[in-house]
């Protein structure tokens, strides 16, 4: 189901998120599917996005949908670690304020420990734009948003050439 992406000021944005126990993979799978629906429709109206959390669809769970050159992957409960110290600065950008640019320090290489919906535990790693990408999905699930990363005052830009802006 198509769900309405909150957006910047919604109160519910700066939760942090309930853990997922192995009881309650039927409401997992659902909101994997709406998190699904809900990024394929906002990819054909804004153009963009590759990954979002539930909070972002008001669903208070640790969950993150990604979909990647036509793959789609799911992280119930991830908990990531840095790999390396080093840090880079990168352009962000959020589906809950698409049109705002917040320039953030993220590490550069990540790995994920997570659950599948057969409740297995698995881990992948991260490098570069992914791994910025999976950082800022996984602050969504701590109530924290890209606007409270900023390096600094003026690390803001508005960018409205985005499809449906």
């Amino acid at each position: 189901m198509i769900r309405d992406i909150l957006l910047l000021g919604n109160e519910k944005l700066y939760q942090v998120s309930e853990v997922i126990t192995s009881d309650n993979i039927a409401k997992a799978k659902q909101v994997i599917d709406d998190l699904s629906d809900t990024m394929m429709e906002f990819r054909k109206t804004h153009g963009f996005g590759r990954a979002i959390a539930a909070p972002q669809i008001g669903e208070s769970y640790r969950i993150v949908f990604m979909h990647l050159d036509g793959v789609s992957h799911h992280f119930i409960n991830p908990i990531i670690e840095a790999v390396v110290d080093e840090k880079f600065l990168v352009w962000d950008d959020c589906m809950s304020f698409p049109s705002l640019e917040v320039l953030v320090e993220r590490y550069k290489k990540i790995r994920v420990k997570y659950k599948n919906l057969q409740w297995e535990d698995c881990f992948v790693e991260y490098e570069g734009d992914l791994s910025e990408l999976f950082q800022h999905e996984y602050d969504h699930l701590d109530g924290i948003l890209a606007v409270q990363r900023a390096i600094d005052n003026k690390a803001f830009r508005m960018n409205m050439t985005k499809k449906g802006q």
